[in-house]
């Protein structure tokens, strides 16, 4: 079972593409971890208003009664992540992880904080750490009108369910673009024995694209003003059903960071490069080791690859749309893709056969 493409777009692996050698989950996406729930609101309005919300819940229950052991990895801070700095503190998650656009954090931290209090339980609650994580879609989008509601906000962790996850040009990603094509939201999983990593991300950076190890560009690049830009900014959501305690979540956040250089980020100075991770394990109970020492490698290993095909995927899953100022970001053409793959790729290469 695959997530739900628009007509005539693909995932990587409907183009032979599967990076590394571990088995993905059944859905190929952050929802093969058990409870966690992806909701999105797209919004697309007029000529001008192409942006949205796109919410990860770690778990369907009450988060901040029953937080979850996190972290965060800057690999570069050209960002306006809300939230990280009591993360970072404390190891723990405690809301909806929620991505929109740059202007529009500010909504995020409204919605998160008016869902929060609305839980059963949280009567008494008086100090809410939301997490809000934003790329800038202004190429796209009247990102000055600040379209996105609180009401947004709730409205795409209220439509928060398991199965598959739409991806390319919906909630977060409907505005954004990645080396100079439609850009947007992408996702992909990789099975560790009886554990599961998982990564969503929110495609909107540049550089040289390379895709399963093969130069695309220059060959293939879109006819657009800044479509060789290197600015941007990519958001990771990495989440595992394995033990792991705060420290190690931040190690395996720095790997996804890491992965974006197989696809050809050159991490420029105007790039927000930042991963969120987080376990659905509870470290907290006596009987739960958390993986720790070597035993991460795999892990590692598992969120470098998941991390990977997810921004292929957000490439691959998004169609052409036009916007702000009558802005056009075109959908990478996947025939022009298929036919540099089957050319220029060779030995060593990780080609599904």
């Amino acid at each position: 079972m695959t997530s739900p493409t628009p007509p005539g777009r693909a995932r990587a692996r409907d183009l032979g593409i599967q990076p590394g050698r571990l088995p993905t989950g059944r859905l190929n996406a952050i929802t093969d971890i058990p409870g966690v729930l992806v909701g999105q609101r797209t919004l697309i309005e007029g000529d001008d208003v192409r942006t949205g919300v796109t919410a990860v819940l770690p778990h369907g229950g009450n988060l901040y009664q029953h937080k979850v052991a996190g972290a965060v990895h800057v690999g570069n801070g050209f960002g306006k992540t809300a939230g990280s700095i009591q993360v970072g503190e404390l190891g723990t998650i405690e809301t909806p992880i929620v991505l929109t656009n740059t202007l529009s954090v500010a909504a995020g931290i409204g919605g998160v904080i008016t869902w929060t209090l609305a839980q059963p339980g949280n009567e008494q609650v008086s100090s809410i750490n939301a997490l809000v994580g934003e790329t800038n879609d202004s190429g796209l989008n009247d990102i000055r009108g600040r379209h996105v509601t609180e009401a947004d906000v709730v409205a795409a962790i209220e439509a928060a369910i398991s199965g598959p996850v739409e991806e390319g040009a919906v909630g977060a990603g409907t505005g954004t673009s990645a080396f100079g094509w439609k850009g947007g939201i992408g996702t992909s999983s990789r099975l560790v024995g009886d554990r599961v990593v998982g990564v969503l991300v929110q495609t909107n950076y540049g550089g040289v694209l390379r895709i399963d190890g093969v130069p695309i560009a220059p060959e293939l690049t879109p006819d657009t003003p800044g479509a060789d830009s290197a600015d941007g900014s990519c958001m990771i959501i990495i989440g595992t059903d394995a033990s792991i305690a705060a420290r190690s979540l931040e190690r395996i956040a720095a790997r996804a960071v890491f992965a974006l250089a197989r696809t050809g980020s050159s991490y420029s100075h105007g790039s927000g490069d930042i991963a969120v991770a987080f376990s659905t394990a509870d470290t907290a109970a006596p009987a739960e080791v958390a993986v720790g020492g070597s035993a991460l490698s795999p892990l590692f290993e598992a969120t470098l690859d998941a991390t990977e095909e997810a921004v292929y995927n957000s490439l691959f899953a998004a169609t052409t749309v036009t916007g702000f100022q009558a802005t056009r970001r075109p959908a990478i053409p996947l025939d022009a893709v298929r036919k540099i793959l089957a050319r220029r790729s060779g030995p060593g290469m990780h080609r599904a056969p």
